[in-house]
Parts: structure tokens; C-alpha cells; sequence
């Protein structure tokens, strides 16, 4: 921890023209006591630490030590704030509060205030799979086998016993990647289909698979636009509309409505959410879709007598 505040304490007199002993306590949390002892190893290490005395005052590096060209900018360095706290919203990690601690140490004045980055990140989880997330956090960390129930598309479940190898994100939705001792292979698993998680005593030895790996041979291969379906949507649905197909063409027709061709990676996800919009969506094409859809709402007569 030492050595962590020293180099923090480092950074800092290498952002700021000058800093008290004062502001150092109080951003560290520790003494005046120990910041003075601080000081004395920094310039035992040959770091030349001057100090001034006065109201104005404080400690700053000679002006012929600093370094010209730092590796990282000050933008460089909000930004790498903002992406920790982001990734602190979905996880309870403390080893990302200390090292939030170290990077906001280098910024002038407070990070949350004049040096954040332009983008602010949330990757808050919904609390179903905040409950996942920080097991299997721990998990892959102490390289522990996990046990768990799984839901797959059509809703069959099945236990699997599972070597985690890493949590990531993807369209907002949360993963775990591993290798399944069920299939022998390595799978990936939506956090919102896990259920009945157990963490084993069972350590294993990790596999010689990287996320990228899982990239190429999963993700790469979903096909999100297998289905295409041509809408037009009433103009009071307009919002919910330009939230939901962000990722389509959106035109606004002269007399409010809008007309969507939207991508879909399945028929049933298709039908699913034009029936989310009740009367307020027209589903004018392709021909096999509209088939499927009438299929559909003939169940639903059928099924509450209509």
C-alpha cells in the first residue's frame, strides 16, 4: 500500500505545479506525519522533492526532472477514470476502487468534478445478474469450478458444470464464458438464463482460451439480422420506436408515422416485439413473416375464444 501512495503521491507532483502537505493528507487519507515521511523516500529514491514554506506553499518537482512527453494526457487519463467507473457500476470489485484511487491521484483537483471525461459510462447490471456477476467474479479469480441450472432458447434447462474463464459485456446484455465439462467445450452463457448458482471447492487449471477466441467462435458467428421485417408505426409510438430501433433506418413519414425495415436475429423474436405494439404497428412485409404472424394472433383468438 506504501509503495502504491508513493507512486500516486509521484504522479500528482508530476501533474501539479504545486501541492501541500495539507491536500496530499486529505487525498490519501493518512497523517501530515506520514506524508512528511513520504516526501523523504521519494527523494531517497532520487526523485528531487523541493519544498516551500508559506501560506502558498507546498512540495513540487524540480522543474529540469519533470517529464516533457508523459505517456498518458490528461484526457487520457478522465477517460481511463470514467471507464473504471463504469466498470465499478456492474461489479463490486475493491481492487477497482484502489486503482480508481492511484489514476484520480494523477488529475488536478477532484476526478469527479472539472477532469471527468466528456462520455460518462454506466454499465450498471439489472439485479438479477448483479447477484451473478461478483460470484463469478470470484470465481474466475480463484480458479473454482461453478454449478448451475441453464436455460436455453426454447426454455429447456439443464445443469452444467462449468470452468469460468471471464464475465464480459456485449449489446448491454452480460455473458460468462467457460468450458462446459457437459458439452467439452467452451461455451458462452447469458447471465439472465443462469440460475441455482453454486460455487464448487473444485479448483481447475485454465484453459488455454482467450475472450477473443470466444469473439470469433460465438459472437462473431450471431446473425442479428436473419430476420428482416418491413413496419410502419403511428406517430404515438414514435419515442419508444427511435429507442428501440437505434440500430435501423428510421424515416418519419409527412404524416407522422414512421417506417421501419427492422433486423431481427429470429421469427419468433420478430413476432415477439411487433406484438409488444399492439395496434400501433403494421407489419407490411416480407409475405412468410406476415404468414407467421396471422399464425400467431389465430392462437391467441383460438386461445381467449375471440
Amino acid at each position: 500500500m506504501k509503495l502504491d501512495r508513493l507512486l500516486a503521491i509521484t504522479m500528482t507532483l508530476l501533474n501539479q505545479p504545486r501541492v501541500s502537505a495539507t491536500e496530499l493528507a486529505e487525498r490519501f487519507e493518512v497523517s501530515l506525519r506520514t506524508i512528511y515521511r513520504d516526501m523523504e523516500s521519494i527523494n531517497l529514491a532520487g526523485i528531487p522533492v523541493v519544498s516551500y514554506p508559506g501560506s502558498e506553499g507546498g512540495y513540487e518537482i524540480l522543474p529540469g526532472y519533470r517529464v516533457d512527453k508523459q505517456v498518458l494526457s490528461l484526457d487520457d487519463l478522465s477517460s481511463i477514470y470514467s471507464a473504471l467507473r463504469g466498470a465499478r457500476s456492474a461489479t463490486s470489485d475493491s481492487g477497482i476502487d484502489g486503482l480508481m484511487d492511484r489514476i484520480g491521484a494523477m488529475l488536478p483537483g477532484r476526478p469527479t468534478e472539472a477532469h471527468t471525461a466528456s462520455v460518462d459510462l454506466d454499465f450498471t447490471p439489472t439485479p438479477n445478474d448483479r447477484q451473478k456477476i461478483g460470484p463469478l467474479q470470484q470465481a474466475v479469480k480463484q480458479l473454482r469450478v461453478v454449478r448451475f441450472n441453464y436455460l436455453d432458447n426454447r426454455g429447456t434447462e439443464t445443469e452444467r458444470t462449468v470452468e469460468p474463464m471471464g464475465l464480459f459485456l456485449k449489446n448491454y446484455v452480460w455473458y460468462l464464458y467457460g468450458y462446459c465439462r457437459m458439452r467439452s467445450a467452451i461455451r458462452v452463457f447469458r447471465l439472465s438464463r443462469i440460475l441455482k448458482l453454486h460455487l464448487l471447492e473444485e479448483p481447475f487449471t485454465r484453459r488455454s482460451f482467450t475472450l477473443q477466441d470466444v469473439e470469433r467462435q460465438f459472437m462473431g458467428q450471431a446473425d442479428y439480422s436473419k430476420v428482416k421485417a418491413s413496419l410502419q408505426f403511428s406517430p404515438e409510438v414514435r419515442t419508444r420506436v427511435r429507442d428501440e430501433f437505434g440500430f435501423d433506418e428510421v424515416l418519419e413519414n409527412p404524416d407522422g408515422s414512421l417506417s421501419v425495415t427492422a433486423h431481427f436475429f429470429s421469427t419468433e423474436r420478430a413476432i415477439q416485439i411487433i406484438l409488444s405494439y399492439s395496434y400501433h404497428v403494421t407489419l407490411l412485409g416480407p409475405p412468410e413473416l406476415i404468414v407467421e404472424f396471422k399464425r400467431h394472433i389465430q392462437r391467441l383468438t383460438e386461445k381467449y375464444k375471440l
